[in-house]
Order: C-alpha cells, then sequence, then structure tokens
C-alpha cells in the first residue's frame, strides 16, 4: 500500500488589502497593503509594499506590459478599453508589490505591522518578477476574466 504525501500548505496566507494607491507624501511611489497570517500566529498583520514608480516604469518595459495589454484589449469593444486598460495596470502594480512582499516572507517577518520601502528587494525584485512572468500575466487575465489565449 503506497501512500500519497499531503500537498504541503503555505506558511503564510496572503491577501490584498488595499491599493495600488500613489503616495500622497510623495508621488513617485506605489503603495498596496496585505493582510498576511502565519499559520503559527493567533492574527495576522499588515504589510504595506512601496514601489517606486521609476520600478514600475522599468518593469512594464522588461515585461513588454503595454504592448501585452493593448494586444488582450483590442478583442473589447472600444467603450470599454480605458476601464480594462486602467485596471489592468493597477493588477500590474499589485503583482510586483506581492512579488517583492514574498521576497520578504520568504526571509520571514515578525508578527507586526510593518513596510518594505521602496529601497528594499529592488534587484532581487527585478529578477524575480522577470522570471515570473508568466504568472504575472496570467494572473491578471484571470482578474480581468478574461480566458486564455
Amino acid at each position: 500500500m503506497s501512500s500519497v504525501p499531503a500537498p504541503q500548505l503555505p506558511q503564510f496566507r496572503v491577501t490584498l488589502f488595499y491599493g495600488p494607491e500613489l503616495a500622497e507624501d510623495e508621488p513617485a511611489r506605489f503603495t498596496c497593503v496585505f493582510n498576511v497570517k502565519k499559520r503559527s500566529w493567533k492574527g495576522g498583520v499588515q504589510i504595506a509594499v512601496d514601489v517606486s514608480t521609476t520600478q514600475v516604469r522599468r518593469l512594464q518595459q522588461a515585461l513588454n506590459i503595454d504592448a501585452w495589454i493593448a494586444d488582450w484589449l483590442a478583442a473589447v469593444p472600444e467603450d470599454d478599453r480605458s476601464s480594462y486598460e486602467c485596471r489592468a495596470h493597477d493588477l500590474f502594480i499589485q503583482e510586483i508589490c506581492s512579488v517583492k512582499l514574498a521576497l520578504a516572507l520568504d526571509l520571514d517577518v515578525r508578527q507586526d505591522n510593518n513596510a518594505l520601502s521602496v529601497d528594499a528587494f529592488v534587484e532581487e525584485l527585478d529578477r524575480q518578477a522577470i522570471q515570473s512572468a508568466d504568472r504575472i500575466k496570467s494572473n491578471i487575465l484571470t482578474e480581468l476574466d478574461f480566458n486564455q489565449r
């Protein structure tokens, strides 16, 4: 009789609380806030993740996001394209923030509300976002309710 191992449960449960928002005090960065709950914690914490507008633009270019979005939106009625495009860009920033948060969670976090500054994980985020391009794009399409082609 063989036993099949149970799938490994993720150590953290992460949900987007809000964002992206352009920071009021420094308009050169976006902020997303996530609720993070570790299985061993009684309660969760909120972690704010900041990314610079420069890094977002750099990753948009590296992943060819604008052309990719335009290609998908070609099938959308013209009256609806603007709202889809805006939503897709917000989702892209959320995905980038989520990747940055995952980098921090890999190092573990304390059970405190926290923030990841613009300067944290810059190079690592660039590398990981490029490596995760297909997953990022797939998540955006899922959120937009587009079927994969």
